[in-house]
């Protein structure tokens, strides 16, 4: 499985596979329609709290990255998504943020990526 992340800006396209929303807020502005998602998934999102906390400061970055990867680890949203989503050949994480390089989907993606590799080795 192959998992890449895009803007819900940016337009949708065949390639994007399964396209999951990853935020806890819709974006500002997109229609479901220009969205165009097969998921929305607000339990794979950072918490409101933290999420408040970051603000997208990236000064803020390594340890919102540290925290939120605290949350996934301890509330574990990755195990019943990839069981649902297993069968798909690529998952699209779609996120609002302007910030490519400081923005939570970055997380998702690598904590993701160990849970099919860990998987993968059983």
């Amino acid at each position: 499985m192959e998992i890449v992340l895009k803007r819900v800006y940016e337009d949708a396209s065949p390639e994007d596979g399964y396209r999951v929303l990853v935020d806890r807020i819709w974006p500002r502005g997109i229609s479901k329609e220009k969205a165009a998602l097969d998921e929305w998934d607000k339990d794979l999102a950072p918490s409101t709290a933290l999420r408040e906390w970051f603000h997208h400061d990236p000064l803020l970055w390594d340890e919102f990255s540290r925290k939120y990867k605290e949350e996934l680890l301890e509330q574990n949203p990755g195990k019943p998504f990839l069981e649902k989503n297993g069968q798909q050949e690529k998952i699209t994480l779609v996120y609002a943020a302007r910030d490519e390089k400081h923005c939570h989907p970055l997380v998702l993606k690598d904590y993701l990526e160990q849970l099919l590799n860990n998987k993968s080795k059983k």
